[in-house]
């Protein structure tokens, strides 16, 4: 094989490198090796494996938003950077790539950088490369080459007649301004800009909104805005990137591309193909101004999907050497988009087989299964009767006409066939009718995009082998011990639910009688399926046996003894689908507000009680205090009394007399100062 000399690593400066064009153009050219595209050889059957040696694209940018979260293929990322600091960045750079497809803020900014590097191009270490990744709406109001003949589509020849729509204008003024800088020293700064349809593929942007609806299913049609009839200009993401990819290792003489793929799909086209193969394939037409009101689309993007333009990208064909994704468009490879779609997004299906004996909770669990995954129950008799009602429906609101007598003479002789079945066997389908409406169902949109969960059924190892066959097998092996099956229908979690006799019994004789009755769980009928179900299961080959055969191991729950449902929810993992809608997110929020809420009132309420049985204990502790203190009071002057009895007597006896003689002498003599006589008269007394 063919390889470019100049292997030597180049390094790459994109710009909002976390956004989606930005950020697949960059993970595709970080896998890329430098000078890979020059190669001769197509390698379409088998394409080489670079290896640890090869020279690859080295990325680096910025980012809109600082996440803790490194991306993964950029060798560096930048954030909130002033001019000086960008500019020094882009010094350092081989190939600068400024986006401007996805956000007109950025014009600005793709303004200055190539301005700011055209003034330091006398300090350039080494050549630079400039590519302007511009958007196909300044074209937007070009006229058709031939007025009369308009399906003639616009080629790059037509640049100079090329008018932008006039909320693009700025958008046409960078491209003027690139192209001009880089005519000055080509040989140290080489600008190029290339003009990209409508970006698809890798998880969407623009067309997401449908590839959702059509997912979702929430709504029995897609919408169109529009009459439709627009043609839209478009590009897989990958093959933009390639296109960068080419104009870095070939450094065209020609520095202007329309880069398009080469299908003329009309806005109805396009949707009506997403339809198809996500959802039920309806399309409806609304009105612009309706899309904006529901605002499930934005202004902008609005305007990009109102374009209306034949371009074909002549100089890309003629002058590169693209090895394309989706050359013929959208709609011819809406399959391979789609797939990429739900990678992307992770928007894998779970599919789920509950098995067990009657009353086990099978249907239960199944409920709280298809809240919690956004799955699709499917129980047999209510799959019959959801059948029977659409065939009613389909010959109620139809009337038959040339086009559409075929489909309901198929419906009525299928609604004719059921319930004669039912009315032979006490209103009961035959294994075969049931077999037939089941796979129908596992096979229909919603179940293959989100998911399901079968509820008690299959029950027989027949019965798996007939609903999981892949029909597309046409003679089976019959040396193979593994059966033929349809890996889009198999599950691939199979739970076995099960509890003792005595336990599924109680359970049944705590129904009311009107329930037991509907459910079939009367005592006798209860107790023959029961039967009937240990029965098969020790059969040669059972239903598990089948899945053991596909190596789908089934896990046996004990009902008695764990909670089931987060038992299998902690084995499945994770929901991967789209998780709430606003609606739910709403009510989400408010449940947690209420839950708030209520959580502070209970906080203050306990609070309060804790205040009270605090204010109770002091007043005990209190009032035990008091307590305390009267007794010790009383004991204190018990003491004191008990102490004060000998110094009275001995007051009485030795002291008493002599005051009492005292005081009656000063009440005879009279003198000037009694208190001094009281005092001469103790104290003689005393020496006395």
């Amino acid at each position: 094989m063919a390889r470019h000399s100049e292997s030597r690593t180049k390094r790459v400066f994109l710009n909002n490198i976390d956004s989606y064009s930005s950020k697949y153009i960059g993970q595709f050219l970080s896998s890329c090796v430098v000078g890979e595209s020059l190669n001769d050889g197509e390698e379409e059957e088998e394409k080489r494996q670079p290896s640890s040696e090869d020279a690859r694209f080295q990325i680096v940018g910025t980012v809109s938003k600082k996440e803790a979260k490194k991306i993964s293929f950029a060798s560096d990322e930048y954030w909130s950077l002033s001019q000086e600091e960008l500019l020094q960045c882009l010094m350092q750079c081989d190939v600068i790539v400024y986006n401007i497809t996805e956000q007109n803020d950025l014009i600005d900014e793709a303004t200055w950088a190539i301005s700011a590097l055209h003034s330091e191009i006398e300090h350039f270490g080494s050549p630079k490369i400039f590519i302007l990744l511009s958007t196909i709406m300044t074209w937007a109001m070009t006229k058709p080459a031939d007025p009369d003949d308009p399906d003639i589509p616009l080629t790059e020849d037509d640049y100079k007649r090329r008018r932008p729509h006039p909320s693009f204008k700025e958008h046409t003024s960078t491209e003027k301004l690139v192209l001009k800088l880089g005519k000055t020293k080509k040989s140290k700064l080489a600008t190029y800009v290339v003009t990209s349809g409508l970006q698809y593929g890798m998880g969407e942007s623009i067309f997401h909104f449908f590839f959702k609806t059509a997912w979702l299913g929430d709504l029995s049609s897609v919408p169109v805005f529009g009459p439709g009839t627009n043609v839209i200009p478009a590009i897989h993401i990958h093959d933009l990137a390639r296109v960068v990819q080419n104009i870095i290792d070939h450094k065209p003489k020609t520095h202007y591309f329309i880069a398009v793929d080469d299908s003329k799909s009309t806005f109805e086209d396009i949707v009506k193909a997403i339809a198809s193969t996500l959802g039920s394939g309806k399309i409806e037409n609304i009105s612009k101004e309706d899309a904006c009101g529901t605002k499930a689309i934005t202004e902008i993007d609005l305007l990009y999907l109102s374009v209306n333009l034949r371009t074909e990208s002549v100089f890309l064909k003629d002058r590169l050497n693209l090895r394309w994704d989706c050359e013929s468009g959208i709609v011819d490879n809406v399959l391979q988009v789609v797939e990429e779609y739900k990678q992307t997004r992770q928007l894998l299906p779970v599919k789920i087989c509950l098995l067990g004996p009657p009353a086990v909770g099978k249907s239960s669990v199944a409920l709280k299964l298809c809240g919690y995954y956004k799955l699709h129950h499917i129980n047999v008799g209510e799959t019959i009767n959801e059948k029977v009602r659409e065939l009613e429906d389909l010959l109620e609101g139809n009337e038959k006409t040339s086009e559409n007598e075929e489909i309901l003479s198929g419906a009525e002789a299928q609604l004719k066939t059921l319930k004669n079945n039912m009315l032979q066997d006490d209103g009961q389908l035959d294994d075969q009718h049931v077999m037939h409406i089941i796979r129908e169902k596992l096979k229909s949109k919603p179940c293959r995009n989100q998911g399901f969960v079968l509820d008690g059924y299959p029950k027989t190892y027949t019965q798996a082998k007939e609903l999981f066959h892949d029909e597309n097998m046409e003679v089976e092996d019959t040396r193979s011990t593994i059966p033929q099956y349809s890996k889009a229908l198999v599950p691939e979690f199979v739970f076995s639910l099960d509890a003792t006799d005595e336990f599924l019994k109680e359970r049944v004789r705590s129904l009311p009688q009107n329930v037991a009755e509907e459910m079939h769980y009367t005592q006798d009928e209860f107790t023959e399926s029961l039967a009937k179900f240990r029965e098969t299961l020790v059969e040669d080959e059972s239903v598990l046996d089948y899945f053991d055969y596909l190596e789908i191991h089934p896990e046996h729950i004990d009902c008695e003894d764990v909670d089931t449902v987060e038992k299998i929810i902690k084995t499945v993992g994770r929901p991967k689908n789209y998780g709430l809608s606003p609606e739910e997110m709403e009510e989400e929020r408010r449940r947690k507000e209420d839950e708030w809420q209520l959580r502070l009132k209970r906080e203050e309420v306990e609070k309060e009680f804790r205040q009270t049985l605090e204010n109770d204990k002091m007043a005990a502790l209190l009032e035990e205090w008091n307590k305390n203190m009267a007794e010790v009071k009383k004991q204190e002057t018990e003491l004191l009394e008990t102490r004060s009895v000998p110094m009275r007597h001995y007051l009485m006896k030795n002291v008493m007399p002599t005051v009492i003689q005292g005081l009656t002498d000063c009440c005879k003599v009279k003198p000037d100062d009694p208190v001094d006589f009281l005092a001469e008269y103790l104290f003689r007394s005393n020496n006395d």
